[in-house]
C-alpha cells in the first residue's frame, strides 16, 4: 500500500464508488460493463505511476470496450479499441519494459518527444483520421463525426503512450471528453448506457491525474541527471 499515495488511493476509491454506483443506478448488459470500467480505471491509476502492469490492463480494457461498443453499434469505438488501442498497448508494454526508469520496472523513463516526431504523428493521425471516417462510414456507425474525432485522439494518445510521453494523458483526457459526448448521445436511447459516461468522467478525472504525475516524475528524473 506504500507504492500509492494518500491521494492515489482515495481517487481510485472514488473511482470505483462511482462506477460501482452507476451500475445501482443505471442498470445495464451485465456485470461486464463494469468489470471493463474499474479494470479502466486501475489501469490508469498504474500508467499514472509510469507502471506497466497499467498496459497490461488496458489490453484487457480494449477487448471488454470493443464488445461494449460493439452492442451499440459504435465501430468506431470497437475497431479503434481492438486493432489499434489494443495492439499499441502490447508494444507500448514491451517500450516500458525495454526502458525502466533507473532499473525499476516499476515506473519507466520518461522520453521527451521532439518537433520532427511530432510532425511524423500528425501527418500519420490526418491519414487514419480520413481512412477511418470512410470505414466508419461503410459500416454505418452512429454519430460518426465524434466516432471519428475519437479515433484520432486515441491514434495520437497511442502513440505518445509508445513514445513514454507525458502528453499521452492529455490526448487521453480529449480522448475521453468525446467519449463522454458519445455516450451521452447513447444514453438517451438507452438509459443504461449512461454507465459508460459516468466511467469516462471518471477516466477524464486519472487521466488530469496522470498528466501531473508524470510531469512530476519527468522533474525528478531530470533532476538525477539522467539522459531522457
Amino acid at each position: 500500500m506504500r507504492y500509492f499515495t494518500r491521494f492515489e488511493m482515495i481517487l481510485w476509491l472514488v473511482s470505483v464508488i462511482a462506477i460501482i454506483t452507476s451500475f445501482a443506478i443505471f442498470g445495464g448488459d451485465g456485470v461486464l460493463d463494469m468489470i471493463a470500467s474499474i479494470l479502466g480505471v486501475s489501469a490508469l491509476i498504474l500508467c499514472a505511476k509510469g507502471n506497466f502492469i497499467g498496459q497490461i490492463l488496458i489490453i484487457i480494457f480494449s477487448i471488454l470496450y470493443g464488445y461494449i461498443s460493439y452492442t451499440f453499434s459504435y465501430y468506431g469505438e470497437m475497431i479503434t479499441y481492438v486493432c489499434m488501442t489494443l495492439p499499441m498497448a502490447v508494444i507500448a508494454l514491451i517500450s516500458w519494459l525495454r526502458n525502466p526508469y533507473n532499473g525499476k520496472k516499476t515506473e519507466v523513463k520518461i522520453y521527451k518527444v521532439d518537433g520532427k516526431e511530432i510532425a511524423v504523428m500528425s501527418v500519420f493521425a490526418v491519414i487514419v483520421t480520413f481512412v477511418f471516417y470512410f470505414i466508419l462510414s461503410t459500416f454505418n456507425t452512429a454519430n460518426i463525426i465524434p466516432s471519428t474525432f475519437s479515433v484520432t485522439t486515441s491514434f495520437v494518445a497511442v502513440y505518445l503512450t509508445y513514445k513514454r510521453s507525458p502528453y499521452f494523458a492529455v490526448a487521453y483526457s480529449l480522448n475521453d471528453l468525446v467519449l463522454i459526448v458519445l455516450w451521452i448521445l447513447a444514453g438517451i436511447k438507452d438509459v443504461r448506457y449512461f454507465n459508460m459516461v459516468v466511467c469516462f468522467i471518471m477516466f477524464f478525472i486519472n487521466d488530469i491525474y496522470g498528466f501531473i504525475s508524470w510531469k512530476r516524475m519527468e522533474k525528478m528524473q531530470e533532476g538525477d541527471g539522467l539522459d531522457m
